[in-house]
C-alpha cells in the first residue's frame, strides 16, 4: 500500500479511535489501524513506535476535549469539582473502550495532568495542603477511574444483578438485597451519589 503524503498524529489518533469505537480495546492493534488508514502496518511504524505510543495518542486526542477552565468561582468548591468530574466522565464515556487507557496512561498523559491540576487548583483554593490534598486527589481520582470501570465493564444491572439477587437468602443477604435495589439506580445517580458521599467525607 501506498504511504499517506501527510499523515498527522491527529488523523492516526482518530483512526485508531475509529476501531475502539468499533470493535473495542481488544480489536486495537498496529495491523488494524493500519487498515483503517488503507496503509500496511509496517508503513504505520514510521509514525509511531509500538501499540503503547499509539494508545497514548488516543488518549490525548480524546481528552484534549475536556474543558479544564476554572468552574465559576462563587460556586461552592464540592460543586466545582462536580462540574471537572462531570467533563471528564461525558468525554470519556463516549468513548468507553478509551477508560481503561487513559488509566493505564494517566502518569504520562497530559490531557489527565490538565484535568488534575484543575481538579488541585479547587482543593487548594477550599484549603486543602500537603498531605490531605495528596489524598484528597488520589481519592477523586481512585473514585472516578473505578466508577467508570464499573459502569463500563458491567455495573451492578442487567444479568450480574439479576445473578446476585438470585444468591441463596441465607448466605447473602444483603448481597441480594442491594442488588435487587441496584435495579432501581441508574449510572447517572449511582456515579454521582458516590462522589457526594466522597466529597462529604472530604471535608472532615
Amino acid at each position: 500500500m501506498p504511504r499517506p503524503r501527510s499523515l498527522s498524529p491527529e488523523r492516526l489518533a482518530a483512526a485508531a479511535l475509529a476501531v475502539l469505537d468499533r470493535d473495542g480495546l481488544a480489536g486495537l492493534s498496529m495491523r488494524t489501524v493500519a487498515r483503517e488508514l488503507g496503509m500496511s502496518t509496517m508503513a504505520l511504524y514510521r509514525y509511531v513506535k509500538d501499540r503503547e505510543e499509539l494508545e497514548l495518542l488516543v488518549v490525548e486526542f480524546v481528552l484534549a476535549a475536556v474543558d479544564t477552565a476554572p468552574p465559576p468561582a462563587s460556586l461552592p468548591w464540592r460543586e466545582r469539582i462536580e462540574i471537572l468530574v462531570r467533563r471528564i466522565r461525558d468525554t470519556l464515556s463516549a468513548h468507553p473502550s478509551v477508560v481503561a487507557l487513559a488509566v493505564a496512561h494517566r502518569h504520562h498523559s497530559l490531557g489527565v495532568l490538565r484535568w488534575s491540576e484543575a481538579v488541585l487548583t479547587v482543593l487548594a483554593g477550599a484549603g486543602f495542603e500537603g498531605e490531605r490534598r495528596v489524598v484528597a486527589l488520589r481519592g477523586l481520582v481512585a473514585y472516578v477511574n473505578g466508577a467508570l470501570q464499573l459502569e463500563h465493564l458491567g455495573a451492578l444491572s442487567g444479568e450480574g444483578t439479576r445473578a446476585i439477587s438470585a444468591l441463596p437468602a441465607d448466605a447473602f443477604p444483603l448481597m441480594a438485597d442491594t442488588a435487587r435495589q441496584a435495579g432501581r439506580v441508574d449510572a447517572e445517580r449511582e456515579f454521582f451519589g458516590g462522589l457526594a458521599m466522597l466529597l462529604r467525607g472530604m471535608e472532615g
